[in-house]
């Protein structure tokens, strides 16, 4: 049985031997079984869900970059956007031509449809980029100010989200977009939380 580290008393040089009193083979035995230092204290890490891996200080550092909220709005900002594109490419691609009433109608030429296109798709990923900027920026203020992280931060930063949207036409538009969207929020929440 090895001996206790903490229970061997310090020689007057200041180094301790671990596991012998004589240096040479006290040197030997720390170099075979290694140092007895240890990474953390008193933490217990469960090997049933596979080999245990501890982060260095690099990518901790990393994974906090990526817990923050100035990355997780900037991501939100750029899905936001992609999304916003493809559903106004869409949505410019199926609707329809309206004429101006008394004004003879016209062929357009495909400049005109492809530059109408273009305004389209790059107004509703705008709109989509400020909301989930907004959204993710909110409501990674409430998780932080919290210290938890359940469905009530989504319904809020929902309501705080469709509020800023709606107030824009008037405080009316600006409650029912505030109810709307936290409603639509706390759903989407519970249905993730649920699957």
């Amino acid at each position: 049985m090895l001996p206790n580290p903490a229970a061997v008393k310090p020689k007057e040089g200041g180094s301790k031997n671990v596991f012998f009193d004589n240096d040479d083979l006290d040197s030997m035995a720390k170099h075979f079984i290694g140092n007895m230092q240890r990474y953390r204290e008193n933490v217990v890490i469960p090997k049933n869900l596979g080999p245990v891996k501890i982060m260095t200080n690099e990518e901790k550092m990393v994974q906090n970059a990526m817990d923050s909220c100035t990355f997780k709005s900037v991501m939100a900002c750029v899905m936001g956007y992609g999304l916003g594109a493809a559903i106004g490419l869409f949505s410019s691609s199926v609707n329809p031509n309206i004429a101006t009433p008394g004004v003879p109608e016209k062929q357009q030429t495909a400049r005109e449809i492809f530059r109408e296109m273009r305004t389209t798709t790059h107004g509703y990923a705008k709109n989509f980029a400020l909301i989930g900027a907004v959204f993710s920026a909110v409501e990674c203020t409430i998780e932080s100010s919290r210290g938890k992280s359940d469905w009530r931060n989504g319904t809020y930063a929902g309501a705080i989200t469709g509020g800023l949207i709606g107030v824009r036409a008037g405080l009316k538009a600006g409650i029912v977009g505030a109810a709307g969207f936290a409603a639509f929020s706390t759903a989407i929440d519970y249905y993730m939380r649920q699957r």
